[in-house]
């Protein structure tokens, strides 16, 4: 600042130069240069940057404050010669004082009261009026909490120095310095071994929250609403510990639904079930010869999960280990029990059922433990109903558990790695389909895939999930897709002039598929045009993949996924049989219907529907739960276009 302005006020302030009593401080730079080199410091930049520059640039502490509240400086000054003493405890104040109380009060006025005779002139000696910087309070907190060296000498040597500190970037000449100037006096090593620095909460247009400027949010106006877990998980996931982060109810309510609904949702879906069949996860066991491919793979990377997570927070990488655990809950959600939901509907408690059941309780029951550091509150909500009710010896809290471990012999890095790959087909599939406007309940020929073969096991999981009859990879899309090609006019205009225009029709009706192939083997694409040889490279072009009459593609990097659109009267008729299950289960839900609950389906008014009930009538039952399906819509009605034919449908609970 050119002049010195209130930073509460912006008024400006005014300067007296005033006596003090001061730390020498620069007697002890090289130690507070080399102790700081020895503190691992999140960012690692801080270390020689902030914080070096600090220490490098370090003066003697100014000590003393002139003012009422705080720690009275322990200075005791003789009137007549000047001589002065440092007290070090009531005791020793106790035995040099004159009449001090046994419960004598150490701040002002009453200390102020005591008087010592100097032992240097037997003057009388009265206490210096100011109190000590709040900041050296601050930096004597790893030795001042246990009270040592008065007392409790064990704790305090087993918990120092500190494992790690966290606090904001401020700090640097704050409680971060303190700590380390105190702990170099009296200790001669540092306080903390990892210090994670934090930056500013801000607001939503980026500017530091401050009281004088209006634009601090009430903490309880959100941890109200949106909960103290959601606070801590938007802090967590959001960005690293030390940038500023934008905050907002806005920005935590996101995160809430994306992290921690889904979580719940999964919790709910496990109790759902659990609660119908009352599963005791204390009576059954897990399996592994009856565990499918998909409880494995899940089984795999919560132990994955679950090593990574324990490997960043020993390095106190906190942004990377929330980022693990969501997208190991999204996974969970969105993929392997959304795979697996159907082995939870059967009556009987078979091999596979158990085995859905375990592995599904396994992952909750080692995923709370795992969140519980992040998300306290929900972590220990889920244990007290999942845990606790069946396992009686089990703590009495999730914060009491040991941390997870893992178990090595449950990953298969070959299995993970295929089941990346399935997903990354399945996405660019759904995106295929969505570009083509065909529902996901409409089945199709085949899907064409540009990557290394997957065992027929994967295969199978993304033919049903993209609802397709086959699966084929290849190494070449070129018969079902192709590239449009458009002249790159900053590089072409300049080498090429009026023959622009001209280039741009060629490379309309070129082959676009040919032109990519010359660019993917580095390698110039090259034709003539009215005499003129034209040498097109990568940058001079702009490209598009795009696909053939009754194929849509889709692509991510190196991967292509193709959709065969051409429908067949036997496709149409299953698409049809899908629908119709569909609107069925919505009446189910709309009706009231338990999940368990088994039904008759009935059906009028058209002649079309009741060709394909009876044809295809056993799936519809076998996926609602119906014991059959009949004509004369009864029980629940309601009247449905599907697919443009309009029909009457009924349910009734048998």
């Amino acid at each position: 600042h050119s002049y010195p302005f209130c930073w509460r006020c912006d008024t400006p302030l005014i300067y007296y130069a005033r006596a003090s009593w001061f730390v020498k401080m620069t007697a002890v730079k090289d130690k507070l240069m080399a102790f700081n080199r020895s503190v691992n410091w999140l960012p690692e930049h801080i270390k020689e940057g902030r914080m070096g520059n600090f220490i490098e640039n370090v003066v003697d502490w100014g000590i003393s404050r002139e003012r009422y509240w705080g720690t009275p400086l322990p200075v005791w000054k003789c009137e007549d010669c000047g001589h002065f003493d440092v007290i070090g405890s009531i005791a020793e104040l106790k035995e040099r004082g004159k009449d001090v109380p046994d419960d004598i009060e150490l701040h002002k006025p009453f200390i102020d009261e005591i008087t010592l005779t100097c032992g240097e002139c037997g003057g009388k000696m009265v206490r210096e009026p100011e109190v000590i910087d709040c900041w050296f309070d601050s930096g004597s907190m790893p030795f001042a909490q246990w009270h040592y060296p008065f007392e409790n000498e064990e704790i305090f040597k087993r918990n120092y120095p500190a494992n790690f500190i966290s606090e904001a970037i401020d700090q640097t000449r704050g409680w971060f310095y303190t700590l380390l100037a105190i702990s170099t006096l009296l200790f001669d090593e540092p306080s903390f071994k990892n210090c994670i620095v934090l930056g500013h909460v801000q607001d939503q247009e980026g500017r530091k929250m401050s009281k004088h400027l209006g634009n601090v949010i009430d903490p309880w106006s959100v941890l109200d609403v949106q909960g103290a877990d959601a606070v801590r998980w938007y802090f967590y996931s959001t960005s690293m510990p030390w940038l500023p982060s934008r905050f907002g109810p806005e920005n935590v309510s996101e995160v809430q639904r994306k992290f921690m609904g889904t979580y719940w949702n999964t919790y709910a879906f496990y109790v759902l079930y659990a609660d119908i069949d009352d599963f005791d996860p204390s009576q059954h066991s897990l399996v592994r010869e009856n565990l499918t491919r998909m409880d494995l793979w899940v089984l795999s990377r919560l132990n994955s999960v679950t090593r990574a997570v324990d490997t960043y927070l020993e390095n106190l990488r906190i942004t990377e280990a929330s980022r693990e655990i969501s997208d190991f809950v999204d996974e969970l959600s969105n993929w392997y029990i959304r795979r697996d939901r159907e082995r939870y509907w059967g009556s009987e408690m078979t091999a596979d059922k158990e085995a859905a059941y375990m592995t599904l309780y396994t992952v909750l029951s080692t995923l709370i433990k795992l969140t519980a550091p992040f998300v306290p509150f929900m972590s220990e909500t889920i244990y007290q109903n999942i845990v606790r009710p069946f396992y009686k010896d089990a703590p009495e809290s999730v914060h009491l558990c040991e941390f997870p471990a893992c178990d090595e012999s449950f990953i298969d890095e070959n299995m993970e790695r295929d089941m990346k790959k399935v997903l990354d087909v399945v996405v660019l599939g759904r995106a295929s389909r969505a570009a083509s406007n065909l529902k996901n309940r409409q089945p199709l020929s085949a899907l064409y895939v540009t990557c290394r073969e997957l065992p027929a096991e994967y295969c199978r999981i993304v033919a049903d999930e993209l609802n397709v009859k086959n699966v084929r990879f290849t190494d070449d899309t070129s018969a079902y897709t192709t590239y449009t090609v458009k002249p790159q006019l900053r590089t072409l205009g300049p080498k090429y002039g009026k023959l622009i225009g001209k280039i741009g029709d060629y490379l309309k009706e070129c082959d676009g598929n040919e032109v990519v192939d010359c660019f993917k083997r580095d390698e110039p694409y090259r034709f003539e045009l009215e005499g003129t040889e034209i040498e097109i490279n990568e940058s001079d072009a702009l490209y598009d993949l795009t696909q053939k009459p009754g194929f849509v593609a889709q692509s991510d990097r190196e991967l292509t996924a193709v959709i065969d659109t051409n429908l067949t009267p036997e496709l149409i008729d299953e698409g049809f049989v899908r629908e119709l299950t569909s609107k069925v289960q919505t009446m189910r839900k709309e009706a009231g219907f338990d999940v368990t609950d088994h039904i008759i389906v009935s059906y009028s008014g058209n002649e079309r529907i009741a060709a394909l009930l009876e044809k295809y009538g056993e799936a519809v039952c076998q996926a609602t739960l119906a014991d059959g399906i009949k004509e004369g819509a009864e029980g629940y009605i309601k009247e449905w276009n599907i697919n443009g034919e309009t029909v009457t449908l009924g349910v009734e609970r048998v």
